[in-house]
C-alpha cells in the first residue's frame, strides 16, 4: 500500500519536520485535519492515508505500510470515538478497535525506528471521582465512569503501553490527554455528537423551527473545560518538538465553564431568542472535569482561541455542514 505523501509547502523551513516524514493517523477526523492543517506551513512530507487505503486494526498490513513508508514522527490521533449513546449500545466495538488501533501503531514505531510518537488519551481515562483539577498521576488511582468504561479502558492502554515501550526500549513516546474539543470537523450526528456540537445543532434546530423553548438535559451546573481543536494541534506539535521527559500530558486551558453558560453563549453565537429550560429529570452527567495542564505551560504552550471564537467558527462549520454534506456522516438530515 501506498501513503498519499503531501508537501505541506514549498517554503524553507528551519522545523525538526523538515524534509521529515509525518504520519498523521485520523487525518480526515476534527482533531487529524486540524494537525494537518497546523502543518500548512511546514516543509513536511506528510503521509496521509485513509481507512480504504490502511485498515490500521488490520497489525499485517499496518507494518507492511510502515516498512514501506518509515514515518520518522507519528501523530496518533486515530481512533474509534463517539458520544455516550454510542458508547453505552457499542463498548465492544470501542475496545476491540482501539486496542487493535493502538497496538499496531505503536509497536510497528518502535519496529521501524519512528523518532517519536504522540498518542492522543481522553480525560475519561481519570477516575469519575478524581480531585480537581486532575492532575495526570491521578491515572488508575480509582474507578471510572461506568459509561464509557471500554472506552476509557483501551485508551488507558494506550497510554500504559507508551509507557512500556519508552521503559523497555527507550522509544520517545509521549501520551496527551485533553479535555473536550470542538470546532471546525466536529460531529453533529444526533446520536453520536459531544457537548458543543449537540447544544450547538439543537439550538440551530430551535432557531429554524422557531420554537419558543430550548431544552436542555440536566440542570446546567456541571462544568465543562472546552478547548478549540486548532489550539490542540497546536500544542501537540509544542510537545513533538520539545525534549519530553514525562511521558503524559493535560493539554487544557485551565478553566471550565457551566452548561447553562455554555449554552446561552452558544445560543447568542446562533442568534436563538427564545428561552432555554433545563430539564432536572434528566442526568447531569459528571459534576466536573478540570485538568491541570501546569505541566504542557511549563513548555512554553498555551491556547489562544477564546470560547466565543471559537464557537463562532464552529457554527460556521456547522452551516457550511448543511450546505454541503459530507460522507463521513458527520451529520444526519
Amino acid at each position: 500500500m501506498s501513503a498519499t505523501n503531501v508537501t505541506a509547502s514549498l517554503q524553507g523551513s528551519t522545523s525538526r519536520f523538515a524534509g521529515k516524514k509525518v504520519w498523521i493517523t485520523g487525518h480526515r477526523g476534527m482533531l487529524g485535519s486540524a494537525v494537518v492543517r497546523n502543518f500548512q506551513d511546514e516543509d513536511a512530507q506528510l503521509l496521509l492515508t485513509s481507512r480504504a487505503d490502511l485498515d490500521l486494526t488490520n497489525q499485517a498490513a499496518v507494518y507492511d505500510w510502515m516498512e514501506t513508508n518509515r514515518p520518522d514522527y507519528i501523530f496518533h490521533v486515530g481512533a474509534k470515538v463517539g458520544g455516550i449513546h454510542a458508547n453505552a449500545t457499542l463498548p465492544a466495538s470501542f475496545i476491540y478497535d482501539n486496542l487493535m488501533i493502538q497496538t499496531n501503531v505503536i509497536s510497528g514505531a518502535h519496529k521501524f525506528g519512528t523518532q517519536k510518537l504522540l498518542f492522543v488519551a481522553t480525560n475519561c481515562t481519570y477516575p469519575k471521582n478524581a480531585e480537581q483539577p486532575i492532575r495526570e498521576s491521578a491515572l488508575l488511582t480509582g474507578p471510572l465512569d461506568d459509561s464509557i468504561r471500554a472506552y476509557a479502558v483501551s485508551k488507558i492502554a494506550g497510554i500504559e503501553m507508551c509507557r512500556a515501550y519508552r521503559k523497555q526500549y527507550g522509544c520517545d513516546f509521549v501520551s496527551i490527554i485533553p479535555p473536550n474539543l470542538y470546532g471546525p470537523g466536529d460531529n453533529y450526528h444526533s446520536q453520536h455528537s459531544h457537548v458543543v456540537a449537540g447544544i450547538l445543532r439543537r439550538t440551530h434546530e430551535a432557531k429554524v423551527l422557531e420554537k419558543s423553548e430550548f431544552v436542555v438535559w440536566g440542570d446546567g451546573t456541571p462544568r465543562r473545560e472546552l478547548l478549540h481543536v486548532d489550539d490542540l494541534a497546536d500544542a501537540m506539535k509544542c510537545i513533538m518538538l520539545a525534549p519530553t521527559t514525562d511521558d503524559l500530558y493535560n493539554i487544557g486551558c485551565n478553566h471550565d465553564i457551566a452548561i447553562a453558560d455554555l449554552a446561552a453563549m452558544i445560543a447568542e453565537v446562533v442568534g436563538y431568542q427564545g428561552k432555554i429550560v433545563y430539564d432536572t429529570d434528566k442526568p447531569n452527567g459528571t459534576m466536573r472535569k478540570l485538568l491541570d495542564s501546569s505541566k504542557v505551560r511549563a513548555l512554553g504552550w498555551k491556547p489562544n482561541i477564546t470560547e466565543k471564537a471559537g464557537l463562532e467558527s464552529a457554527y460556521k462549520d456547522f452551516l457550511g455542514l448543511l450546505e454541503s454534506p459530507t460522507p463521513d456522516a458527520r451529520i444526519d438530515l
